[in-house]
């Protein structure tokens, strides 16, 4: 691939990736660029995150909504399946695997995402649910949660 020539809005883009833990799609990184930068186009910010991306100096990451992540070396994700949010998991990355798969032919790397709830949203579910009861509750006619004896 040949080098490309210096763009000052590449170098925000790749800047604004880098900073960001929050693993940003496009819109986000447009979203965070646009008010210091009104000539920005989010069609500039995707070909230009899509450049970096196959320079290696980002790495895409295809979830349903596409991400970018500043950090290029192998590392795992969890990914909050309510809200969306990805974020780094500090795990030792097992390059075992990467020479267990080298028979389906040559292995760069692997990922590694877990999926589940973040804190936040966890934490935000048990503040909705109501307090559990321990005794038993009565579900209607004849039907106790304990047997009656």
């Amino acid at each position: 691939m040949a080098v490309q020539r210096y763009s000052r809005q590449r170098e925000l883009i790749y800047n604004a990736v880098r900073a960001s833990r929050d693993h940003p799609t496009a819109e986000m990184v447009y979203a965070a660029l646009k008010g210091d930068h009104p000539n920005l186009s989010l069609g500039t910010v995707y070909r230009n995150l899509h450049l970096l991306a196959r320079e290696g100096k980002l790495r895409r990451m295809p979830f349903p909504v596409e991400r970018f992540d500043g950090e290029v070396t192998p590392h795992h994700h969890f990914c909050c399946e309510a809200c969306g949010r990805v974020m780094d998991v500090s795990l030792p990355y097992d390059a075992s695997l990467d020479r267990a798969a080298a028979g389906c032919g040559l292995v760069t790397h692997h990922a590694t995402v877990f999926y589940g709830l973040c804190t936040q949203c966890r934490q935000a579910e048990q503040a909705a649910k109501p307090p559990r009861c321990l005794s038993p509750v009565r579900r209607g006619k004849g039907q106790n949660t304990k047997k009656e004896m």
